[in-house]
């Protein structure tokens, strides 16, 4: 009965994580999509030609972030759970007061040389570089921030992230569409210096992000401060070792944690040289059709795959209990419960995205048929990218690092191989597809070295897989009938009729497998018992 119990704890414990980074993440990536129907729509014919620009800043921001924050928020996050399941609260608490002050560090050393070195991140485009320059302010305070974060996460509170998620967006996209609108429409400006600007809101976004997480954490201390003096106090630990080990967990995480930006960057570094020895194409067609999947479709998808990133960051510190009470049967429960709750919100996700993406894309960015294919394929990619943000955390938490940066290694360089005879087999679909292809390389050396080491018994969440995609193809045949059906009647090339196919298209969907998870007793076993009374009130029990 008491393994019943613990059984249940963690698994409410996951769900209950996982629904406020749910929050956090989707909403905030819902407002960083919303925003860019105006800001496209304000750039007039240089839309795609921001959009390029914005999603070049961006990759290199990325890295940057990774590189700056050093894996440390998830580094420390993964060391507070494991002294508080030892029951030393204030090893926990000095390791993040010593993190903070590291962080800061790396935040002045990391915009130094992002703003220093813009010129060779841009290649030398005189475009890009006041563009990738106006990010390195945000440089300077998201280390602080993200540090925050990993603290909260430690003791699996994922509250506080997710508001300060949702408030940091929030300021970012008001300061975005100002700044926009009075440049483009108002002084009808360059659109260069509104990228520029769009890229300040980073820095703008953080700082009220901060705010938000010092209240939680002056909230959180009165509780936190009993615990720490109650705390056990067996173990010893100097500030120069806390500080090697926050650095020694921490490198790992950024090479993993980088995976994403690294498959992204080679498709910034190689696309428009490759394409342009296969076309005749412009600069600035090269360029809009890099914006189609770098940016425009990727945007969209990010929201499906933050899903998957919830849940990434709840397991971290659940599995790193785990592992350091060195139980491998809940260790090898979490792994399939957190395989499980991804398979049954994403996948259908990525699929009913797919299913609406001609209306979808034409919301966005206004009707393009090119565009809304790559969107198609790109709500596939999606699943490949959600499955492998998952793996990776999965194995971070496992303290499995190296085997980690191994198969991302042989992922990375089988995209790079691939990238060539795809682009110049498959076009502007290229990149996705070589993409793809070095995602599921890692997928599959992940799964086996869970299988083999940790005896994760890929046989339930097998089933469960077959249940999830079966009901969530019968719900992409509905949607795409819907969708068509409701085309005959309502054109796709104007936004209002657009956004009303997406509607239709997102309640049949929500009916169609909702019902059939319901009703099959799908989502009971997968989300727990808390379900029961949802079915028990559609009477579909």
């Amino acid at each position: 009965m008491a393994r019943n119990k613990s059984q249940n704890n963690s698994q409410a414990q996951l769900l209950k994580g996982s629904a406020w980074m749910t929050f956090g993440s989707i909403v905030s990536r819902i407002l960083g999509a919303i925003y860019i129907i105006p800001w496209y729509a304000w750039m007039g014919k240089y839309g795609n030609l921001a959009n390029s620009l914005t999603a070049k800043s961006y990759n290199i921001y990325s890295l940057f972030i990774i590189i700056s924050t050093a894996g440390i928020p998830g580094a420390v996050a993964k060391q507070i759970a494991k002294y508080n399941a030892l029951n030393e609260y204030g090893v926990g608490r000095k390791l993040f007061k010593h993190g903070l002050g590291l962080m800061s560090v790396f935040g002045v050393i990391a915009a130094a040389i992002m703003y220093f070195c813009a010129p060779v991140f841009a290649s030398f485009n005189q475009q890009e570089i006041p563009v990738i320059r106006s990010l390195s302010y945000a440089i300077l305070i998201i280390p602080i921030l993200s540090i925050f974060r990993g603290y909260f996460q430690g003791f699996n509170d994922m509250m506080p992230s997710a508001m300060s998620q949702f408030a940091e967006q929030l300021a970012r996209v008001i300061w975005m569409l100002a700044t926009a609108y009075v440049i483009m429409q108002v002084q009808h400006g360059n659109y260069v210096d509104a990228v520029t600007q769009s890229n300040l809101a980073a820095a703008i976004g953080a700082i009220f992000a901060i705010g938000m997480l010092v209240m939680f954490y002056l909230r959180q201390k009165r509780q936190v401060d009993p615990l720490v003096r109650r705390s056990a106090n067996q173990v010893q630990v100097s500030t120069n070792s806390l500080l090697f080990e926050i650095i020694g967990q921490s490198i790992p995480f950024i090479i993993i944690d980088s995976g994403i930006n690294f498959f992204q960057l080679i498709d910034q570094y190689t696309f428009h040289p490759m394409i342009a020895g296969l076309t005749h194409a412009s600069y600035d067609t090269i360029e809009s059709w890099y914006a189609l999947f770098g940016l425009n479709a990727n945007k969209l998808i990010m929201i499906v795959v933050s899903l998957s990133t919830a849940m990434a960051v709840t397991a971290i510190p659940l599995l790193s209990g785990a592992h350091a009470r060195g139980d491998y049967k809940d260790i090898s429960r979490q792994i399939g419960n957190t395989l499980e709750l991804f398979l049954f919100v994403l996948i259908p996700a990525a699929l009913g995205m797919a299913a609406i993406a001609a209306p979808l894309y034409t919301i966005f960015y206004g009707y393009d048929q090119l565009g809304a294919n790559i969107l198609y394929l790109s709500s596939f990619t999606s699943i490949s990218l959600g499955l492998f943000t998952v793996l990776m955390a999965i194995l971070q938490g496992l303290d499995e690092n190296m085997y980690a940066i191994r198969y991302l290694v042989i992922g990375l360089i089988i995209k790079a191989v691939a990238q060539y005879p795809m682009i110049r087999f498959f076009k502007v679909y290229g990149p996705l597809l070589a993409t793809n292809i070095g995602l599921l390389a890692v997928i599959a050396c992940s799964l086996k070295h869970l299988a083999v080491k940790y005896g994760w018994r890929s046989d339930r969440t097998m089933r469960r897989f077959i249940g999830i995609a079966s009901f969530s193809l019968i719900m992409f045949a509905a949607v795409c009938l819907a969708v068509k059906v409701c085309s005959l009647f309502l054109p796709l090339d104007r936004r209002m009729p657009a956004f009303a196919l997406c509607g239709v298209g997102v309640l049949a969907g929500v009916v169609v497998y909702g019902g059939l998870t319901l009703k099959s007793g799908l989502a009971e076993r997968v989300l727990g018992s808390r379900v029961t009374r949802i079915t028990h009130m559609l009477h579909l029990d």
